[in-house]
């Protein structure tokens, strides 16, 4: 498992967001870290779909990447989430 790429895009290296809690050769905060990159991935997308500059919205992984980091016991952060329209 490849900790740097999965850090640029998390969905090249797991098939889920519950794949990232279910490794072994990470750490708690490397899971929270690569998760909280997947959760900007989602919520760009998330706006993207929403000005109509993507396909398939319903392939958005958000509700499963927030499941998962409820499953770390990670903290909410705001500052991890991508620019809005509303910013």
């Amino acid at each position: 498992m490849n900790f740097d790429k999965a850090l640029l895009d998390p969905a090249s290296v797991f098939p889920t967001p519950d794949a990232v809690c279910d490794e072994s050769n990470l750490t708690r905060s490397q899971k929270i870290e690569v998760l909280r990159r997947w959760e900007y991935d989602a919520r760009e997308l998330q706006v993207a779909a929403e000005e109509n500059m993507t396909g398939d919205s319903s392939a958005n992984p958000l509700s499963q990447v927030l499941a998962a980091l409820r499953r770390l016991d990670a903290e909410n952060d705001p500052d991890q989430s991508s620019p809005t329209k509303q910013k």
